[in-house]
């Protein structure tokens, strides 16, 4: 009788554990339905610091959905220059030229205004379940807060990284770390997250410092100074026509 219930017990507490436990692909769900939104606009501060100090560059910029961004800078030494996001696709405009370059092939990888960031970093990969094999490694506690250890490895070439390792908050779903490597295994960046703020019903990062393995003493921190998750966009503000007012 005592053997019974035991495993009894053994067997209900084996299906609580079960109907608790979480995959991968709602981990990754939950993270891709809080980060996207669809009218959003920030004001924040891009600070660049290199061996030859420190630089700030101000930015409004506004995104709808998972495909569509726009960049414009603001401060007085690259005011107007804008950046324009279509899916995968980059547009530049530079007031100055007046014309719109479309970046291609090698050109994504160069820095995004001197910064830790490239401009492949600002395209969009669709769904990160079709395009990475996604492990769970495990949980872990960071500043006292539970997170879910992931790993992506690229389906297929031509991705930015081969290889990716994130850090899920498990209450917010929220990626607090992150780490790029090379197909050879090689560690090309690091990127941390903070200032967690709940916004519109959604937790968000209000600070991101990006961190390029490959310089020296090179750091790109960005700040949100002022963010609207249900903002009224503008007219045609995502459209290659309206690029160059």
């Amino acid at each position: 009788m005592r053997r019974i219930a035991f495993l009894i017990l053994a067997f209900g507490l084996a299906a609580a554990l079960g109907a608790w436990a979480i995959t991968v692909e709602e981990i990754v769900e939950a993270v891709e339905n809080n980060e996207i939104n669809e009218a959003e606009r920030i004001e924040g501060s891009m600070i660049i610091t290199d061996r030859f100090g420190s630089r700030v560059k101000t930015f409004l910029s506004y995104a709808s959905g998972a495909d569509k961004m726009l960049l414009e800078f603001t401060n007085p030494e690259e005011r107007g220059q804008k950046i324009l996001r279509l899916d995968d696709e980059i547009y530049l405009y530079f007031p100055e030229a007046e014309e719109v370059i479309h970046l291609q092939g090698s050109a994504l990888k160069e820095s995004l205004m001197g910064s830790d960031f490239s401009y492949e970093d600002l395209t969009g990969e669709g769904n990160l379940l079709d395009l990475y094999k996604v492990t769970l490694l495990g949980e872990e506690m960071i500043d006292g807060r539970k997170h879910y250890h992931l790993e992506l490895k690229a389906r297929k070439r031509g991705l930015a990284y081969s290889k990716q390792e994130v850090w899920v908050d498990a209450e917010y779903w929220v990626m607090t770390r992150a780490n790029a490597y090379s197909l050879s295994g090689r560690l090309l960046k690091e990127m941390e997250l903070g200032d967690i703020r709940k916004v519109a019903g959604k937790y968000v990062p209000h600070y991101v410092i990006m961190r390029d393995a490959m310089k020296k003493n090179s750091s790109t921190e960005i700040r949100i100074e002022a963010l609207d998750l249900e903002a009224e966009l503008p007219p045609d503000a995502f459209s290659l026509e309206e690029l160059t007012w």
